[in-house]
């Protein structure tokens, strides 16, 4: 199988070729220690791979702090378009050439704090469900149609972390991205997103299709560890997202001498040999550096 690199200088050579399509990579470390930049590294890494970038799904409540488009611009001076976030897809054009769906949507209005059930009152939590289910045309539209137009990586951020991750909008709404559009059947994502005037387009959606099998998903998942050796002593409860990924990758901080360093630690990558010893890396404007 046909590896896709993740863009990043050394990587691929430390995961046995690079990520494999089809599957889940989830990037876990605290804020600060280069996971943007890993995103970045592996979204743009597709216009090379295959022929198109792929595209950034912000689930982030608190603003964009993780300045997703200022690192693509600084790393790899690509500029990123912006989806709007209140606007649905038009459906009458929606395979239209002329229409540029963006390659990064950040899909929550901006509230300044995690929308868990623990952090919000009954009224603020069922106002957020609400919204969620308002803002899943414009999620599904986003993404399928940067599938049907060549996109093969999805790069999703923005999941809080949270004790219980069922409470939290953000992880209800990537089960719902992962399950019912990335790895679903492209022609029943079509159904669901234009439902009665499926069969308007159906023939357009037929010429559209692609195989979920050829795209790569990268989470990028904030931890309240800092340090390397708390990351890799956590446990994985029934359920965690990590459970079900094929691929995970720690980025943290380790002690070395007086210096505090970043390096990264795979847990678990099937179907690959992979390396396991804990790699120092470093980052400069130009993204993450690995010595393989």
């Amino acid at each position: 199988m046909q590896r896709q690199t993740t863009g990043v200088p050394g990587l691929d050579e430390l995961l046995g070729g690079g990520l494999v399509p089809g599957t889940l990579t989830v990037i876990v470390g605290a804020t600060g220690i280069g996971k943007t930049q890993f995103g970045v590294h592996f979204a743009h890494a597709g216009v090379q791979q295959e022929e198109r970038s792929g595209v950034f799904f912000d689930m982030s409540s608190r603003g964009d702090s993780q300045n997703h488009a200022a690192y693509a611009q600084r790393m790899v001076d690509w500029k990123l378009q912006r989806c709007d976030s209140q606007a649905k897809p038009n459906l009458d054009d929606f395979f239209s050439k002329d229409v540029d769906y963006g390659n990064f949507l950040h899909v929550f209005d901006y509230i300044g704090k995690r929308v868990t059930k623990r952090d919000l009152d009954w009224d603020e939590w069922h106002e957020w469900q609400g919204e969620l289910n308002e803002k899943l045309a414009t999620t599904i539209g986003f993404l399928y149609g940067n599938l049907c137009r060549g996109s093969r990586r999805i790069v999703i951020d923005g999941i809080e972390p949270v004790d219980t991750p069922s409470e939290s909008i953000q992880f209800n709404l990537f089960e719902y991205v992962y399950h019912q559009i990335v790895r679903k059947d492209p022609m029943w994502v079509a159904r669901d997103l234009f439902r009665q005037k499926f069969r308007e387009h159906a023939e357009e959606a037929e010429r559209h299709n692609y195989d979920p099998a050829e795209v790569g998903c990268v989470l990028l998942q904030t931890s309240k560890e800092a340090m390397l050796d708390d990351l890799i002593s956590r446990p994985l409860d029934e359920g965690d997202i990590l459970s079900g990924a094929n691929t995970i990758i720690y980025l943290g901080k380790f002690m070395d001498g007086r210096k505090l360093r970043r390096a990264m630690y795979v847990p678990k990558h099937r179907g690959s040999a992979v390396t396991d010893e804990i790699v120092p890396y470093t980052i400069d404007d130009a993204g993450l550096h690995f010595e393989a």
